[in-house]
């Protein structure tokens, strides 16, 4: 177990990912598996004519490219035991073709469940671009493991 056990976080805790790089390849796949194939994020011609003026990413599939960062942070590595929800997600700006995107997490919440074995996490999500710009934010809950020989907080 390499990660951090939920004893281990502390509210207020910043983290922050390497980046990774959007790409077109990324945005057709994820179109193919998804079945989303709008224009906006498959047809170079419709969207430089829409009011953003070239494709986009999925914001759907940023959100899931920010799952992938978390893990890259490696703080629930071996711990996390669930995801227990997304909450509050925005999607504030676009991403674009070749845009780098980076994850921001920021601890607001870690406390023991009502099994004493793990807890919960909940963490403020900042996805930023390469300008250091926020395009997407909102909170993702986990249930992380416990120290096995921590005492019972019941």
């Amino acid at each position: 177990m390499a990660g951090k056990t939920i004893d281990e976080f502390t509210v207020g805790e910043v983290a922050l990912s390497p980046g990774r790089t959007v790409t077109e390849t990324d945005i057709v796949t994820y179109s193919w598996v998804s079945g989303d194939t709008n224009p906006m994020h498959t047809d170079a011609v419709h969207a430089a004519k829409s009011p953003i003026g070239q494709r986009i990413a999925h914001g759907t599939l940023v959100l899931s490219i920010a799952t992938g960062l978390s893990a890259r942070i490696g703080q629930l590595d071996g711990t996390a035991i669930a995801a227990l929800g997304v909450d509050e997600w925005k999607f504030l700006k676009p991403v674009f073709i070749n845009d780098t995107i980076y994850l921001r997490t920021t601890v607001i919440e870690a406390r023991v469940s009502s099994k004493p074995d793990r807890g919960v996490l909940v963490r403020r999500m900042e996805i930023l671009n390469q300008h250091g710009e926020v395009v997407q934010t909102g909170l993702m809950t986990t249930m992380v493991a416990r120290k096995s020989d921590a005492p019972s907080k019941r």
